[in-house]
């Protein structure tokens, strides 16, 4: 993408975009344009409407003015519940991934300096369909920002591995670091990202257990340490972390840094000692250990920014919309809610307390559609 065509794109909000998705529907017998079905969608879950019905009692809610604003014509007749449910679930997921992920690419921040993206999954258990497996999606989430750029998913009878490459693919990796978990520490995974210039930070268990054994008897006792002291959610909890240059005789594609995270949490008097070690493809003077640990932090922090966002508040794990494209798409919509309200906002506001507010003030919450971000 050219710099011209970010920039333009960088300036429009995301209504423009949203006329951009193709309509897969038959122009014969549409009574409601696309955008006007996907915005009043957009702002309902921005309102925190955990279901199909709720979406459409909100826009029963709304003035002439707002509704003008979101694409209906004066006088026009609000789509029905059942209309909302038949374009969604009809809808293409690939396409309106495309676009918002274009647009959502412009937004994306930095910490420590450079572009940080976790990569983690979540299972849809709201739905699943008979003997058909509930979808499983892979998400990627900009660190600085918490917005969730794009989505990917998994093949039934396929894992996340392979869905990694297709999901970072078009990110376009150079330069860009990458945060997994254990599952993507994988050797042909690893390659893959240094080979488009991207780097990576890698969670090492079991599932690589020579490399475990390895990263474990390295000389973690003479190398200095940083802390950070946690006492959120009524458990305290401190992280120590170490970090060295990985040795030669180091097997793993790229590896350059190994880390060493012990973490102590304290719950009601009880003491819990884990410890975790990561292999990191920048050497200790491209990313220090304070670059390092924020890294870690932030991909830990995936679980809490995103998967229990969208469960809890959103409840989307007894979402009963399962046919078609339908959960892929309202799993999408449930991921740019969060992020419009993060880029607009900043990444460390409450989902929540938000969505209660912009359920009370929709005029807000239309804003967030149709004036550019910050």
């Amino acid at each position: 993408m050219s710099s011209s065509t970010t920039t333009a794109l960088s300036r429009q909000p995301l209504a423009q975009v949203l006329k951009n998705v193709e309509d897969p529907r038959d122009r014969r017998g549409v009574r409601h344009s696309l955008f006007a079905v996907l915005s009043l969608a957009v702002t309902g879950v921005l309102a925190g409407c955990r279901s199909l019905t709720a979406i459409w009692e909100h826009t029963t809610d709304l003035t002439g003015a707002d509704l003008r604003s979101l694409g209906l014509e004066a006088g026009q007749a609000l789509p029905s519940e059942s209309t909302i449910r038949r374009v969604l679930q009809d809808l293409e997921p690939a396409d309106l991934d495309a676009l918002l992920r274009a647009w959502l690419c412009t937004r994306t921040g930095t910490i420590n300096g450079r572009t940080v993206i976790a990569v983690d999954g979540k299972t849809m258990r709201g739905a699943r369909t008979g003997e058909d497996p509930a979808p499983h999606l892979l998400a990627a989430l900009d660190h600085a920002t918490g917005a969730v750029l794009t989505q990917e998913r998994v093949a039934g009878k396929s894992n996340e591995i392979p869905v990694l490459r297709r999901l970072l693919e078009p990110l376009d990796p150079g330069g860009v670091v990458v945060t997994a978990d254990a599952m993507h520490t994988q050797a042909d995974t690893a390659q893959w990202i240094r080979g488009r210039g991207g780097h990576y930070l890698l969670t090492v268990k079991d599932n690589q257990k020579t490399l475990r054994r390895t990263l474990k008897a390295l000389p973690w006792r003479d190398v200095p340490s940083i802390s950070s002291v946690d006492t959120s959610h009524g458990r305290r909890g401190r992280r120590t972390v170490k970090a060295l240059n990985v040795p030669k005789w180091v097997d793993f594609p790229g590896s350059a840094q190994a880390v060493q995270v012990r973490r102590t949490r304290t719950v009601k008097g009880r003491k819990r000692v884990e410890v975790v070690y990561l292999v990191c493809s920048l050497p200790m003077t491209d990313a220090q250990p304070e670059a390092v640990a924020a890294w870690v932090r932030g991909h830990w922090g995936i679980e809490n920014r995103l998967h229990w966002i969208r469960d809890v508040v959103f409840d989307e794990d007894r979402h009963q919309l399962s046919t078609r494209n339908g959960p892929e798409i309202m799993a999408a919509l449930r991921n740019l809610a969060i992020s419009l309200i993060r880029l607009f906002l900043g990444p460390g506001v409450s989902i929540a307390s938000t969505a209660r507010s912009l359920s009370r003030r929709p005029k807000r919450a239309i804003r967030l559609l149709t004036q550019p971000t910050p």
